[in-house]
């Protein structure tokens, strides 16, 4: 592994901006400088993907949301189901734009057997979907 000899190598290469008859060497403070840009730098891609290891960010409010379906009705407009905590929302999606269209309990929404609760954009939504547009009053 070779980042622990990083730090060694670069405090070997920068030595003091002034040699050893007293006159200003640019050269050495120059390669100084841009050694110890190249350490900061370095540490923070390190600590970077350190966190992205241990999953910073993935934490309990990770799995709050999630899309149970989704359908497209037209070029650029989607209805998505998404469920928050016990409730479903439904979703008019167009750019720029999310209308709840309509808003039910967890338990009112029938999933179909086999169906996992990721997969968006089933047939088995499509008809559900529709059944609920028509039953709604308009």
């Amino acid at each position: 592994m070779r980042l622990p000899l990083l730090p060694a190598g670069l405090f070997l290469l920068t030595g003091s901006a002034i040699s050893a008859d007293g006159n200003f060497d640019a050269t050495g403070s120059v390669l100084q400088m841009l050694l110890g840009l190249a350490l900061i730098i370095g540490l923070l891609f390190v600590s970077l993907h350190v966190l992205k290891r241990l999953g910073a960010g993935n934490g309990k409010g990770a799995n709050l949301l999630t899309i149970r379906g989704a359908t497209a009705v037209g070029p650029r407009e989607r209805v998505v189901l998404v469920e928050i905590a016990d409730k479903v929302l439904v979703l008019g999606v167009a750019p720029g734009r999310v209308t709840n269209l309509l808003t039910l309990d967890a338990a009112e929404l029938p999933l179909a057997p086999g169906a996992s609760s990721s997969q968006p954009g089933g047939k088995d939504f499509q008809s559900w979907l529709k059944q609920t547009l028509e039953r709604r009053p308009r």
